[in-house]
């Protein structure tokens, strides 16, 4: 006899308003915590009952065809480019999203063609796409989610983009930050890390751009220098450090910096005496390296606040002012 592979159907709403004794515009009301209509907490407590008894999960797709709009906050990124730093601020954002009543939906997809990334994205009709990595952020692909219904758009990029509300974030200024100090503590033979993790190069190499531009004003030179999160590439990379003959590195963040570091340490060479090293995000663990880890922070905005002015794009309203991120260094031991 064929086995029944036939697929059992969805739990409705209908069905836990008729387990739970209810209507259904209770259970509604119960399971999408609408503010502005009472309910008992015992009838509160039985719809919970009966949804978790039938695993009834609502359908967000139909919620937002019967309400005329997404409550989705569609956030385009890479895993990879992601760290620690990143993350914390992202976790508090979905927190302040969740109080004005959205769904924060992460899209790792990669697209060499901002136009195509923007389709993508407009398929699944967000009520808004807020962008970390704004600078391939342009007006056509702007233009594209506009027609498909996105009300709120906002990116942190370098330069405005017409049609988007922009979050002044200069990656560029970060590897001139970095650059600066390592030439106001003599060093003049600068590497400058480029990370091999896919998704990460959008942001190094304005960080290498500005490595380079303060490089040139200066009598010091800057070189790239690949490297991927690995032990065994950064013991490669440590091991001809000599025949490079770099005095000093910026290593992308403070991740690539403490790894470096181990690893030029196992190879003899001395930091900050070889070689003087800077990270950037300033992450927690940098002050226990050793040497300490000169780190460039990021004074990113409250997640509170990015959260607001989305809010306020999505109503149609103008947004609030938001500051913009802000390279600071903080000096430590490594350099």
């Amino acid at each position: 006899m064929a086995k029944d592979t036939a697929v059992p159907a969805s739990a409705t709403s209908a069905d836990v308003a008729r387990l739970a004794g209810v209507s259904r515009a209770t259970v509604s009301f119960v399971l999408n915590n609408t503010q502005n209509h009472r309910v008992s907490e015992s009838t509160r407590a039985k719809v919970l009952a009966a949804a978790a008894q039938l695993g009834y999960v609502p359908n967000a797709a139909a919620r937002s065809l019967r309400a005329g709009r997404s409550n989705l906050v569609l956030m385009p990124t890479s895993v990879s480019a992601v760290g620690r730093l990143v993350s914390d601020w992202v976790d508090d954002l979905v927190s302040e999203l969740e109080r004005h009543g959205y769904t924060a939906v992460m899209h790792a997809g990669r697209f060499a063609d901002p136009l195509e990334a923007a389709r993508a994205w407009a398929e699944l009709r967000p009520a808004a796409v807020l962008a970390l990595d704004g600078d391939r952020f342009g007006p056509q692909a702007a233009e594209v989610l506009r027609r498909a219904g996105v009300r709120g758009m906002l990116a942190f990029a370098s330069h405005p983009v017409a049609g988007v509300h922009t979050i002044a974030f200069d990656h560029a200024a970060v590897g001139a930050v970095a650059t600066e100090h390592l030439i106001a503590r003599g060093r003049s033979r600068i590497g400058v890390v480029i990370p091999q993790e896919r998704g990460l190069d959008t942001l190094a190499r304005p960080r290498l751009a500005g490595a380079e531009q303060v490089a040139a004003r200066h009598p010091a030179t800057v070189t790239p220098l690949d490297l991927a999160y690995t032990r065994e590439s950064a013991s490669a990379l440590a091991r001809r450090w000599r025949d490079l003959d770099l005095d000093g590195v910026f290593a992308y963040n403070d991740e690539y910096a403490a790894l470096l570091m181990h690893a030029l340490k196992a190879e003899g060479v001395s930091v900050p005496d070889d070689v003087a090293v800077v990270g950037c995000d300033d992450l927690v663990l940098s002050a226990f390296q050793q040497p300490p880890l000169t780190s460039v922070a990021l004074d990113i905005p409250a997640a509170a606040e990015v959260a607001n002015a989305l809010h306020a794009l999505i109503a149609g309203d103008t947004p609030p002012h938001v500051k913009g991120v802000e390279p600071v260094l903080v000096p430590r031991q490594s350099s």
